[in-house]
Parts: C-alpha cells; structure tokens; sequence
C-alpha cells in the first residue's frame, strides 16, 4: 500500500475526568472525513499515544478505526517504552482493522543502528500489514540514509513519516531507494516535503485546518506553485505562534473554540489558565487564524 494525501494525526480526546471521550472522537472524526482527510494517523505524538496506558490506548485505536469503518486507510502509532507491550499494540491495531502500524525508535539509551535495525525487523515479524518508521528528531535518533536504506530491505517495511527539517535526507533516500513512501511531517513544511519527493502528509493543525492543508497540497500537485507557497506562509505563520505554547494543547484550545470538547490535558502537560488562552488565541487571529 502506498499512502498518498492529507492524514490527520488525530488529537486523543479526553473527558474532565480522564476518559477517552467517545461522542467527540466520533464527530472530529466524521467531520474530518467529510473534509476531504484521506487517512488518520493514530495514537502518535499528536495523540500522545507514548504517554497514555495501553488499554486507553487500544481504547483509542479500537473505537477510532470502528467509527472509520473502512472509509479511508487508519495507521496506528504503537511504540511503547517497552518492546513486548510495542508487539502487543501493533498486534492489536491488525486485529482491529488498522492498514499498518508505525513507531519511532527505541528511545533514551543509544542503541545503534544494529538495535535499531532489529527493533524494526520484530515489528515487522510480529505483523502482516505494513509498517511505517517515524523519524522524529525529539527522539534523539538520527536515521542516516545507509540506515534507511537496510531498513527499508526488509520486507513489509514500506513507508517514513518523515517529521524532520532535514529534506536533503528525503532527497537522498528518494534516489537510492526509488519506491520509499515518504510522508510529509511537519506542518510548516508541506510545499518543502512535497518538492523533495513526499507522497503524503501527517500533521497536527489538520485537525483544525484540514481545508486549507488540502489546498496546498491540491495546488502543488496541479502546478500552481505560487497559490501552494500562499497558502503555506498563512500555515507557517500559524505553526510558528502554536510552537513556543505547546502545539498539542494550542490544537486542542483551538478546536475547543470550534465547539470540540477537547480542552483538557493528558498529564504531565499543563492546561492553560485563562489569561494565557486569551494571549495565544489573539496571537493567532493576529497570524491569520480563522476558525
């Protein structure tokens, strides 16, 4: 399977009290696909699924890809601090309906390009669908072209979410290995990612804004290269007011103004008090905001 288009990494909403909120999982969700979303990416950094327990986790995965029903392709995030729970969630995202899995690297120790290797080698044993790498730089792995290049021999490993700044690596990858399914990560970036070779796009403000991250990339690939460049200033200055606030919880305050009952933090992070709400939500009117 090749993964091409606008994926939202969806938010994980929850309730005041700590619960996976179910009626509003399933109307971002709809509300999205009736966007235009052509896939949802699941339980990842977005979705904060490295903190949350393993049953909200599955919780998430289970009800989100019941609600899609099949409509559109759902990959699920699965990588855990420990290896056998890893397994385990990527096990239970096959059984459930999830097109393919994805993970960022073992994290904290250093444990090589070896390590590295095998860790996604077991993954890729332990499941039939495809597997798709999260390169993050937060995870303080650098996956070097003769990395990516092993990793990509093994045999239902197919795809790169590719949340990095570094494009000339994407360029690289693209011309050794001719059929790597890149997809784009940072928002901010999209016309970047697409010039060097991305095939699709994941990212966090999609849950606010996925119109006009569809314009961008629906203008790219139509050749109307200034109207993509417009539309991706007016997303870039939004990104760059939502980074120093904490772009997980400046989505999840603004889909909140957009009447999603979302408002709420996965512990340790820490909601905003009012005053800071209304410092962030002036800042980004003054950026372009629209809800």
């Amino acid at each position: 399977m090749k993964f091409e288009g606008v994926m939202p990494a969806l938010i994980t909403p929850m309730t005041k009290e700590g619960k996976l909120n179910k009626p509003v999982l399933k109307k971002l969700i709809e509300d999205l696909i009736a966007q235009g979303a052509d896939g949802f990416y699941i339980g990842g950094a977005t979705g904060e699924g490295i903190v949350i327990s393993t049953d909200l986790h599955k919780e998430l995965t289970r009800e989100s890809i019941a609600i899609v029903n099949g409509r559109i392709p759902c990959i699920v995030h699965v990588a855990r601090m420990n290896y056998q729970e890893t397994l385990d969630l990527a096990q239970y995202a096959e059984s459930v309906g999830a097109v393919a899995v994805s993970a960022i690297p073992p994290l904290f120790y250093k444990y090589g390009d070896d390590g590295i290797y095998d860790y996604y080698k077991g993954l890729c044993a332990a499941v039939k669908i495809p597997v798709v790498i999260y390169n993050n730089p937060n995870t303080g792995v650098t996956f070097t072209t003769p990395l990516l290049v092993r990793l990509f021999s093994i045999e239902n490993l197919t795809a790169i979410k590719w949340t990095n700044y570094d494009f000339s690596s994407v360029l690289q990858l693209k011309d050794v290995v001719k059929d790597a399914n890149i997809i784009n990560g940072p928002d901010e970036m999209l016309m970047v990612g697409l010039a060097a070779g991305c095939d699709a796009c994941i990212g966090t403000t999609y849950n606010f804004q996925l119109p006009l991250i569809k314009k961008i990339y629906n203008a790219y690939h139509a050749g109307d290269i200034d109207l993509a460049r417009e539309l991706q200033t007016k997303v870039s200055k939004i990104v760059q007011v939502m980074i120093p606030w904490n772009v997980i919880m400046s989505t999840k305050l603004i889909l909140s103004k957009q009447g999603y009952d979302v408002n709420y933090p996965i512990y340790p992070m820490q909601a905003y008090t009012k005053e800071q709400e209304e410092q962030l939500m002036k800042e980004l009117f003054a950026a372009g905001l629209e809800l």
